[in-house]
């Protein structure tokens, strides 16, 4: 099991190796509070940098009400985001704004095999960017393995991997894929963080991102006195 998905997870297309690569830096916030047993806020900031810092790529808020189809598992949600994009004109050193609105469904499904934690998404994007529309469909595999523990419990140091494909709806098909390896640490039941590099790959070219993120789980209402 584990050589399969270290074989999905890292062995997708590195020919990209040889292609031009740049590294920037994200810093990521993943808020999900739950309402209640069925319904949860999804909540969320990515500030993208071409370079370490400073240099903004882009500015990514992102927002969604989900619906548990099942305990833990199984989550239906509808989402909105808003996107800031600065790219840089082609052979020169100014910017452009670009600015996109996009509405998105999801299902998430969550999978525990003894030590192993995996989670599938699939995404669907209707995508709104300036006076153009387009469509995006996105396939996200994750798995977290939690090192001094057994679990993903209180203090556990983890490790964090996972593949994300892009897809359009028409030719050429293939938009990016995204691998990505982390090592990230359990405060408590609510609060996490991760440290890694993530590596986007395009048809031509490829990007590598540091990245930082902050997962924060706390309820809108605690079941417990801590």
């Amino acid at each position: 099991m584990l050589k399969i998905l270290y074989s999905i997870l890292f062995l997708l297309p590195l020919q990209a190796a040889a292609q031009e690569s740049m590294t920037g830096n994200w810093l990521m916030y993943f808020g999900n509070q739950k309402i209640n047993d069925r319904w949860n806020w999804h909540n969320e900031i990515q500030y993208r940098n071409y370079n370490f810092a400073g240099d903004l790529e882009q500015l990514l808020l992102r927002t969604g009400i989900g619906y548990n189809l099942s305990a833990n598992n199984n989550n239906l949600l509808l989402g909105y985001a808003y996107i800031h994009s600065e790219p840089y004109i082609a052979g020169t050193d100014e910017k452009t704004n670009v600015n996109e609105h996009r509405i998105f469904q999801q299902l998430i499904s969550r999978q525990q095999f003894v030590r192993v934690y995996l989670q599938h998404r699939y995404r669907i994007e209707q995508r709104f960017i300036e006076d153009d529309f387009k469509m995006r469909f996105r396939y996200f595999l994750g798995l977290n393995l939690p090192i001094n523990k057994k679990e993903m419990v209180s203090k556990a140091i983890y490790l964090s991997l996972y593949n994300e494909i892009f897809l359009k709806p028409h030719s050429p098909v293939f938009d990016r894929d995204r691998i990505y390896g982390a090592i990230g640490y359990v405060f408590n039941a609510y609060i996490r963080a991760e440290a890694g590099y993530m590596t986007q790959l395009y048809e031509a070219s490829s990007r590598g991102q540091f990245q930082l993120a902050l997962f924060n789980n706390l309820p809108f209402k605690r079941t417990d006195s801590r």
